[in-house]
């Protein structure tokens, strides 16, 4: 578990270990967050035969279920427009040279606790993105609860650390739509494929278009971690993240009633930041 080992630029959100371009010179022990010496396996994600596989014609591939990208899921014009929109509002700094605006409740993850807060809902110019996901038969029933706007920016050193989404509040699919730039999104397993013959760390590059969705599901939700590396952002990219309740919050689930208010207050498409 990080601990936060130094203090955080006012430049900047970073905290602990997580350093951008902003912080970095000011603190006495840089993070080397791909410093270029670790022992991995690579791999590349193909979208058609939903396998990893790896460069330079090697045989070694496996299946990697639980990924989903729909190219061109939005136009330029609203692609302009969100962006459009998101600018008009207050970006807020965040950790690893990113910003960001939240739209959800207020939640203790480790605690296991959330409040309503200020939550009046997702924002109104996410509604058609919504209804136009669900013909997408895996996101036919999905209902978002909250949506986190992201913002990386090269001349910050923006990145995202690996790591898997809490699975107490968000349920089994998270749905991002890329916008302004083409990225990779990296999975790894550190633990890699012994099966394969793969004891160190594997990695799955995935490219994720401008203008597509990616929605992870199944083992890439719940095993491998994503990250963002600084490396992979080489020109200003916003995304929109929407995720959904998990079991305990929907009908029959010990928080239920929770879960219920929850959905009508973000599905009323009222929203501002929170």
């Amino acid at each position: 578990m990080m601990t936060d080992t130094f203090a955080c630029s006012t430049t900047c959100g970073c905290k602990g270990v997580r350093t951008c371009l902003s912080c970095e010179d000011s603190k006495e022990n840089k993070h080397a967050a791909e410093s270029g010496h670790e022992v991995f396996h690579h791999f590349w994600y193909d979208p058609v035969l939903k396998l990893a596989a790896r460069n330079g014609g090697e045989p070694t591939s496996f299946p990697f279920p639980g990924v989903v990208i729909w190219e061109n899921f939005i136009s330029e014009e609203e692609e302009s427009e969100q962006i459009r929109k998101m600018d008009q509002d207050i970006w807020n700094q965040s950790q690893s040279g990113r910003k960001k605006q939240d739209f959800g409740p207020k939640v203790n993850f480790k605690r296991r606790k959330l409040r309503l807060g200020k939550f009046c809902g997702l924002p109104e110019a996410s509604r058609e993105l919504v209804h136009r996901m669900l013909q997408e038969p895996l996101l036919a029933n999905f209902q978002p609860v909250e949506q986190c706007n992201l913002d990386y920016n090269p001349q910050r050193g923006s990145a995202i650390d690996p790591h898997l989404d809490d699975s107490w509040l968000w349920g089994e699919r998270l749905v991002t739509i890329n916008m302004l730039s083409d990225t990779t999104l990296t999975m790894s397993l550190e633990k890699g494929l012994s099966d394969l013959g793969l004891e160190e760390e594997v990695r799955v590059a995935v490219r994720v278009p401008r203008r597509s969705l990616l929605a992870l599901h199944s083992e890439a939700r719940h095993k491998w971690k994503h990250a963002i590396h600084r490396k992979d952002v080489e020109a200003r990219r916003v995304c929109i993240t929407f995720r959904e309740l998990s079991a305990e919050f929907l009908p029959r689930g010990q928080q239920a009633q929770l879960g219920a208010q929850l959905l009508d207050i973000a599905l009323s498409f009222q929203g501002t930041q929170v």
